[in-house]
């Protein structure tokens, strides 16, 4: 699939895509309200629960890298998640290049585009940065879902399992 989003069945052929291979590796995921304001427009994380606003998703990959975030978390705290997940806690912001990652290989795993991800509109500025490094077999944080046990060094982007234990 392309990066083409152009039209609104593109975009909506695209929003589903995604849904259901978040659905398939495990994620909670499903279509509701997310309230005025959220971290990421048209999407909120609830209880563990991915919930999507199509009214409001300005950016369809952001479904992966939200998604990212539930699935680099601890199963134990999966179910605790709520809103954005990284807020207030330092110790979580190294799971931002986990979800980078997972998402990262998602796309790969699903033959789109990294950019429909990493949108210009997002990673504070970076997103240009990343998809270079990317491009490039840089992987900053590969050592962390490597420790996660999701992948290894040397299959990386594939993954051995989508969900941390």
């Amino acid at each position: 699939m392309s990066l083409n989003e152009n039209t609104p069945a593109e975009k909506e052929a695209l929003v589903n895509r995604l849904v259901e291979f978040i659905s398939s590796v495990g994620i909670d995921v499903r279509e509701g309200l997310t309230g005025e304001v959220t971290f990421v427009p048209g999407l909120d994380i609830q209880k563990g629960v991915l919930v999507f606003d199509r009214s409001k998703l300005s950016y369809p990959g952001d479904l992966l890298h939200e998604a990212g975030h539930i699935a680099v978390t601890t199963a134990a705290e999966r179910k605790s998640l709520h809103g954005n997940v990284t807020d207030g806690m330092p110790e979580k912001q190294g799971e931002e290049f986990a979800a980078m990652l997972w998402s990262y290989a998602a796309c790969i795993k699903l033959g789109i585009s990294p950019a429909v991800v990493f949108h210009p509109n997002g990673y504070k500025g970076d997103s240009l940065w990343l998809l270079d490094n990317y491009s490039n077999n840089v992987f900053i944080g590969l050592p962390l879902i490597t420790w996660m046990g999701m992948t290894t060094k040397d299959e990386f982007p594939v993954m051995k399992k989508w969900l941390r234990d």
